[in-house]
């Protein structure tokens, strides 16, 4: 039987946990207040998600070891993969247990597409009798236009039946009829004589930033070096540099900066303003310099660190005067009850 949702978030740390067993970090780079939504529908075999977010971001995106993985810009949203750039007429190939990065520079909506690896190569070897290997690093379709077209209307199709008000994905052969249609236009898509094939330089630059992202989790909570890292990665830092701009966009350290006061921000978020202050929060993310940390996080964000962490308060507030209103609306004006 189909399964869907539809879940909105304000908060990053929440919409990371939203994509299950897909693991995802979302480093924010823009400012402004974050608001995301996931549509999710799973069938037998195709799990089918669309996404959309409100901030800039880079997104290291962790998949699942027995899947692989169609990801996509939907609309006129512009996004990169792995030094990808591409468009709505594109979409990115992933194998099995890849990491990727992905960066959007404004609102993003795009689409995620997996289905297990042995239904792949039963899928492929029936509809085209050859075995469609899947890639080891990121690798970027062209379909033809008819393929393309079908694949996306299919697409939004299927987001259609996903809907809360849509009963018809509840009916088997329904959802049995559209996981078979989608299935076949994955095939198509992934068989088009439109591919870019993926060079050995890039899989090893793949492969390099899987270490750094590593080396990166067990030093975002310590002072580190562009040296010690690149000690620890094994790769010189000229290599690493020009890694991080072709997969992020930013330097190496730049990164780390941005994963740490993004971490500082989520903790502002949660923390209780009566009792937490923003040096304390500053000093356990390695901002020893006040007037800087408050400086550099407002202009990342667009706001000052204490306007975050007053915020929860303001908004717990706002919510109880807004109770109290419809309280005494209620009391002030009883329904009339007839004689």
């Amino acid at each position: 039987m189909a399964e869907r949702s539809i879940s909105k978030f304000d908060d990053p740390g929440a919409y990371e946990a939203g994509f299950g067993d897909i693991g995802v970090t979302l480093t924010i780079t823009g400012p402004g207040d974050f608001g995301a939504e996931l549509l999710r529908l799973k069938l037998d075999h195709l799990v089918i998600m669309r996404l959309r977010e409100s901030l800039p971001r880079i997104a290291c995106i962790s998949l699942a070891a027995d899947r692989v993985f169609l990801s996509f810009p939907i609309g006129r949203t512009s996004l990169e993969c792995d030094g990808f750039a591409f468009q709505s007429d594109q979409i990115a190939f992933h194998g099995p247990g890849q990491q990727m990065h992905q960066l959007s520079s404004g609102k993003c909506h795009w689409g995620l597409i997996s289905l297990p690896l042995d239904q792949l190569a039963s899928s492929g070897a029936a509809l085209t009798g050859l075995p469609i290997l899947p890639p080891r690093s990121t690798r970027l379709l062209h379909p033809f236009g008819a393929d393309l077209s079908r694949f996306q209307c299919l697409f939004r199709h299927a987001c259609y039946l996903a809907t809360p008000a849509n009963k018809l994905i509840e009916q088997p052969d329904v959802a049995r009829a559209l996981e078979q249609n989608m299935i076949h236009a994955v095939i198509h898509c992934l068989t088009c004589d439109g591919t870019e094939n993926s060079s050995r330089t890039r899989s090893n630059h793949t492969a390099l930033m899987t270490r750094f992202e590593t080396a990166l989790r067990k030093s975002v909570d310590r002072k580190i070096t562009l040296p010690d890292l690149c000690a620890e990665i094994g790769v010189a830092e000229r290599t690493l540099r020009m890694c991080c701009h072709e997969f992020l966009g930013v330097s190496p350290m730049r990164y780390l900066l941005l994963r740490k006061l993004n971490k500082a921000r989520a903790a502002l978020r949660r923390a209780d303003a009566s009792t937490a202050s923003v040096a304390s929060i500053a000093r356990e993310h390695q901002f020893v310099e006040l007037g800087r940390f408050a400086a550099t996080y407002r202009a990342a964000f667009g706001e000052t660190p204490l306007t975050t962490l007053q915020r929860k308060a303001q908004q717990l507030c706002s919510e109880e005067l807004l109770d109290d209103s419809r309280r005494s609306a209620r009391t002030s004006y009883p329904r009339s009850r007839p004689d």
